[in-house]
């Protein structure tokens, strides 16, 4: 049986690739359990410096599967909790990764799947990607960390915009509003995406860790307290090795620039 998720790996560099192609992506229990039971591998991966999202076929995510939605209309509360339970833990667990989370996207993402986009850290698209909130035409609020990763990239106002009165919008225009960090034209989207990671795989993971860390958690402190955790990083990330060895160069480099240095 074909797995909802797998995740293939390039060195530092990890793959989830959402795997039900024929339902466009589409998020059920099984899928979320899935995703869960992958995070797990990822944490446990101390060599990883970058995880990359992306969905098999032709789109990203289509967010939940209204088949299923129309098999529990009686009753969905089971349904909702036997999704979302899992794949809240797999959210949660994916943005307390060390590594850089980015999503790749193509296609359509829709409802849950344009939460999936914006819960990374770092989203780029294909030109052609295309972006539905779709709750609001259904009659329903939300999920899937809409209201986070969304809400944390362009303020309340403009989520209202996007939740109330956008049918769907494009990369470009995703782009412009700050939910979307680089678009590219669709055939070049795996070779951006990989050169990305590559880029960002090659920093200081613990720089890169430690960003991460005071970028997230900025909103929910006092200044005088974010102040004192950038200095507790800072300090921290001045004590290991890619540092030092950054420094070194950096002095060489200095040196051999100045007149006469090579005489």
């Amino acid at each position: 049986m074909t797995e909802a998720a797998f995740l293939s790996h390039d060195g530092p560099v990890a793959t989830l690739t959402l795997n039900r192609p024929e339902r466009f992506n589409a998020v059920d229990a099984d899928a979320a359990r899935v995703l869960t039971r992958l995070v797990g591998e990822l944490e446990a991966r101390a060599d990883l410096r970058v995880v990359v999202i992306k969905g098999a076929g032709p789109a990203f995510c289509a967010g939940g599967d209204i088949g299923l939605f129309a098999a529990h209309l009686d009753d969905p509360a089971p349904m909702v909790r036997g999704i979302l339970d899992s794949h809240h833990d797999f959210l949660q667990r994916l943005q307390a990764l060390d590594a850089i989370v980015v999503t790749s996207v193509h296609g359509a993402a829709a409802g849950a799947g344009l939460s999936l986009a914006f819960m990374g850290d770092l989203c780029i698209a294909a030109d052609t990607a295309r972006f539905t909130p779709a709750y609001a035409r259904l009659g329903v609020s939300p999920d899937g960390g809409g209201t986070v990763g969304l809400v944390r990239a362009v303020g309340p106002r403009r989520a209202l915009q996007i939740y109330l009165m956008e049918d769907g919008f494009d990369a470009p225009q995703a782009e412009a509003w700050g939910l979307v960090n680089k678009v590219v034209p669709a055939g070049e989207l795996e070779a951006a995406t990989k050169a990305l990671a590559e880029r960002l795989a090659g920093f200081n993971p613990a720089a890169v860790a430690a960003t991460k860390r005071l970028v997230h958690d900025a909103p929910g402190r006092a200044m005088a307290e974010q102040l004192d955790a950038e200095m507790t990083e800072l300090i921290g990330c001045m004590k290991t090795a890619p540092f030092r060895d950054a420094v070194h160069r950096f002095i060489a480099k200095s040196r051999a620039a100045k007149p006469g240095a090579s005489a």
